[in-house]
């Protein structure tokens, strides 16, 4: 399990970073195909080979994971631009992407608990085939109209671009900085939850708690356009205090073993706060960073916190240096670290703002 989770951290960490250079470069809609593609050779790896190797599954689905990531958000934010949307319609749609999301991940995990009650196996069998179809229909759609788009961009141009409007911008590092421990923090909540939440020989149904955690997280999107409409809050205000909740939150489940109703209460909080700073950093990065560089500073900024993943999988699962409260404690320093950041880029950025107060 500790070398699965270390070949795709790993497989994240040198070839994930730059697929959102090459959504760039060549365009979201043909990364999208390689998103597919990479669903599809799973499957299919899965049922051709008789005893099939899983750290090919981990890297494969460890890179679409990253795609995901970052593609999928600026190819939707460069579509609706392109039909001349008001900025409204973009807010809209960060927090129905999250909220749909989570809502997606729901119903895997219901059909996940049905499979594993008790169905026949012809029915487990017919998942990978029905997943295969599902990549494959996928695939045929995102092919279309692929004509219709511009050429690559030239590797030259987008470099010059990118050295002047991304490293050279210190508002873009302290957001890159934000999101990675972000990144960081929420992967480390889902590797340790579970072993967290059942320290101590307690006794849980893990597959109750994961829905529970995600319609948390559901909620937490649902509030953004509050805060973004009738409080008409500006994003730097309400993060600053958002991520110190969420640190002091991680902090006290590393340090203070509590019952199972407290700790689900910390988590569902903590989740809340999650589903409410995704759609929040994804309008900072339409006010700050250029459609064009979108991707690459996406994928590029997670570099530092899933190099410290990969670190931290090699020292707790073959060193046994790293306890999981130290995990969990270093993702809430991070978000400390996150508020801070926030705060000088509240002080370092222009953005529009109207007080409700003044309505």
């Amino acid at each position: 399990m500790v070398l699965w989770l270390c070949l795709g951290c790993a497989a994240a960490v040198f070839l994930g970073s730059f697929l959102g250079v090459l959504s760039d470069l060549i365009g979201q809609r043909r990364l999208c195909l390689l998103f597919f593609m990479l669903h599809l050779f799973v499957v299919i790896w899965r049922k051709v080979i008789a005893n099939p190797s899983i750290w090919i599954s981990s890297i494969c689905l460890s890179l679409a994971s990253s795609i995901f990531y970052f593609n999928f958000e600026t190819q939707m934010v460069v579509e609706l631009e392109k039909q001349g949307l008001r900025r409204d319609a973009l807010n809209d749609m960060f927090w129905l992407m999250s909220f749909y999301e989570s809502a997606s991940f729901i119903v895997s995990q219901v059909l996940g608990n049905w499979l594993i009650g008790g169905t026949e196996g012809s029915t487990v069998n017919l998942l990978p085939t029905a997943a295969a179809i599902l990549s494959l229909v996928a695939l045929i759609y995102a092919s279309q109209r692929l004509k219709e788009f511009p050429r690559a961009t030239k590797f030259e141009d987008y470099k010059i671009k990118f050295h002047s409007y991304i490293l050279m911008d210190r508002r873009i590092w302290l957001l890159s900085w934000v999101q990675a421990c972000v990144h960081f923090s929420s992967v480390v909540f889902w590797i340790l939850w579970a072993p967290t939440i059942v320290g101590d020989g307690r006794e849980m149904v893990l597959g109750l708690v994961y829905p529970c955690l995600l319609g948390a997280k559901m909620l937490g999107s649902s509030a953004f356009p509050w805060f973004n409409g009738p409080l008409s809050l500006r994003t730097e205000e309400y993060l600053v205090f958002t991520f110190i909740l969420m640190g002091s939150l991680m902090s006290i489940i590393a340090y203070d073993y509590q019952e199972i109703e407290m700790l689900l209460i910390l988590f569902c909080l903590y989740h809340a706060c999650l589903g409410l700073v995704l759609p929040s950093l994804a309008r900072l990065r339409t006010m700050f960073v250029p459609n064009e560089l979108r991707a690459g500073m996406m994928s590029l900024s997670l570099a530092p916190s899933n190099a410290a993943l990969f670190f931290f999988l090699v020292q707790r699962g073959y060193y046994h240096n790293i306890e999981n409260s130290t995990a969990i404690a270093l993702g809430a320093l991070g978000l400390f670290t996150a508020a801070g950041c926030m705060h000088m880029l509240k002080r370092a950025g222009k953005q529009p703002h109207q007080s409700w107060i003044k309505l």
